[in-house]
């Protein structure tokens, strides 16, 4: 692309705005003719101005401080154009003047990139995925502050170093408030999701190159928790003697027989339930999570709960299926719960889906493809994670059967040899 064959670059005070015979001092910046015009927030008294040089007359120290920030300028102004020149690009004073104020596509600006996908996000992330990215940005500004002594960095200062240095950062983050320090997979989280955003970046080409490329995250693999038979059997066998822990017992016991997320059954209506080919109640809803349709055919234990709390005043303000319980509140209910029920385990209502996928239907044979769709899994992956669990389950009481016949045999072999 052809470079531009004139510029130029003058001071000059705008005298049409004087007042108390001081003016403000102007850059005008021309390219092929066409100028752009840049305010340098500084005033001088008009007869302290020399309009041959386009600097401050004389020698006290104001006019030479005032002199040296215009040569600065000047430079700046000048480098700013060279700049745009090396990157073969389109020439005009528009573009000098807003590379020189770091509003071209070349200083953009980090927390701008992160606000602009928060922004344009709001449209296509649920609420609970959205503030996990507004987190990630709270530590992200934190960083940079503590990092780098300021509010904000230009996308092309990103590199490797940034990404080992955050994630650093995140390992040693000292929390302000109650909360436990992070652990790792919550690290790799806030990366990924710094990923993602940087990604986009990319795409719309406010970054040349992604500093991911040598960068791979490293999780550590978590135990899904789920009840045994017998565990959820005590659960459902146990006659709370207040309100609330009976309501939450059932909600956890439904949940564990349709296997339902929190989110997704508090929103569950009449509406969202309907007669199957079967004759038989079927819930027909989206995840709220990954907006998938999933139909779950109500199990019988299920179905005996689904219009116990029709006319519960929380149901009835809502006009849900179910009264309306914080997912905090459920999860301190359920840990009394466990208590009460002597369940040696941390139990969450998330437990519920867990207990679904693998004690209720994948260890009574149904097979792992219908278990994803009852999930509205999108990657059958998912669900396999569920099945490795039986798997090991599997293979944990083969170990205690295999320990079982060789205690046999020892004994008939010590009969033998009467020992």
């Amino acid at each position: 692309m052809k470079t531009t064959s004139t510029f130029s670059i003058l001071f000059w005070l705008n005298s049409a705005r004087m007042k108390n015979e001081k003016a403000l001092i102007y850059a005008r910046i021309t390219v092929n003719g066409i100028r752009a015009v840049i305010s340098l927030k500084r005033k001088i008294t008009i007869s302290e101005w020399d309009p041959v040089k386009n600097r401050a007359r004389g020698t006290k120290q104001e006019a030479r401080l005032l002199n040296r920030y215009l040569d600065q300028v000047y430079s700046s102004l000048f480098e700013s154009y060279q700049e745009l020149r090396m990157e073969n690009k389109l020439i005009t004073a528009q573009a000098v003047k807003a590379r020189y104020l770091g509003e071209d596509q070349q200083h953009q600006s980090l927390l701008t990139l992160v606000e602009y996908h928060n922004t344009q996000m709001t449209e296509t992330l649920r609420w609970g995925t959205l503030k996990n990215y507004f987190t990630t940005q709270r530590y992200i500004k934190e960083f940079i502050e503590s990092q780098f002594k300021t509010s904000d960095i230009y996308l092309h200062q990103l590199s490797y170093k940034f990404i080992i240095d955050f994630e650093r950062f995140l390992r040693k983050y000292v929390p302000k408030t109650h909360h436990k320090p992070m652990g790792n997979n919550t690290v790799m989280k806030h990366i990924e999701r710094l990923r993602k955003i940087i990604s986009l970046g990319h795409r719309i080409e406010w970054i040349d190159k992604v500093p991911f490329i040598q960068y791979k995250a490293k999780y550590d693999k978590v135990e899904r928790g789920f009840l045994t038979k017998l565990e959820l059997q005590r659960i459902e066998d146990w006659e709370f003697k207040t309100d609330r822990l009976q309501v939450v017992k059932d909600l956890f016991v439904f949940s564990c027989y349709t296997g339902l997320s929190y989110i997704d059954m508090m929103m569950l209506t009449e509406l969202n339930l309907v007669r199957g080919m079967d004759g038989e109640y079927w819930i027909n809803t989206i995840r709220q999570k990954t907006s998938t349709t999933v139909k779950i055919p109500v199990l019988e234990k299920a179905a005996k709960l689904l219009f116990k709390y029709k006319k519960h005043p929380r149901a009835l303000e809502k006009g849900t299926l179910f009264p309306v319980i914080s997912n905090q509140k459920m999860n301190t209910y359920l840990k009394e719960i466990a208590g009460i029920c002597e369940i040696e385990k941390n139990m969450t209502f998330h437990m519920a889906r867990h207990t679904f996928a693998t004690t209720v239907t994948l260890t009574n044979g149904v097979p792992i493809e219908t278990v994803s769709k009852l999930l509205g899994h999108s990657k059958i992956t998912t669900t396999q994670i569920y099945a490795k669990i039986i798997e090991r389950k599997v293979g944990d009481d083969m170990k205690k059967l295999s320990d079982y016949f060789a205690e046999e045999e020892k004994k008939n072999g010590d009969k033998e040899t009467g020992s």
